[in-house]
């Protein structure tokens, strides 16, 4: 899958493993980093979805169109979809089996 970063210093940041060991400490670092390696090597997104320990779903309200990956809790790593339009299924749900280009936008506590 390809990944995108929200902007330069966001991308700076989740290359530098000091950097992210520093902003989060050394086990959430970690689990950052295995987030990033797990959506590289996904052909789409639905594989994300099928691993039970990621907890990958949608979110709504203020942030519909965002996904939500667990981290170390009560953190999650934010990503969208990296489309102009993304894919959507009848329904209306996002069709994780055609994303393969995502964006990171952050770590954050969504429900705090």
């Amino acid at each position: 899958m390809y990944i995108a970063f929200r902007n330069r210093k966001f991308e700076k940041l989740f290359s530098d493993e000091k950097a992210l060991i520093r902003k989060w400490g050394p086990e959430q670092a970690e689990k950052i980093k295995l987030r990033v390696t797990q959506l590289l090597a996904a052909e789409t997104l639905e594989v994300m979805r099928t691993m039970p320990q990621v907890r990958a779903h949608e979110l709504s309200g203020n942030r519909a169109g965002q996904i939500s990956l667990d981290l170390r809790h009560p953190y999650r790593l934010l990503i969208k979809p990296d489309y102009e339009n993304p894919p959507h299924k009848n329904d209306g749900g996002l069709d994780w089996k055609k994303i393969r280009k995502i964006k990171i936008l952050g770590v954050e506590d969504t429900h705090g």
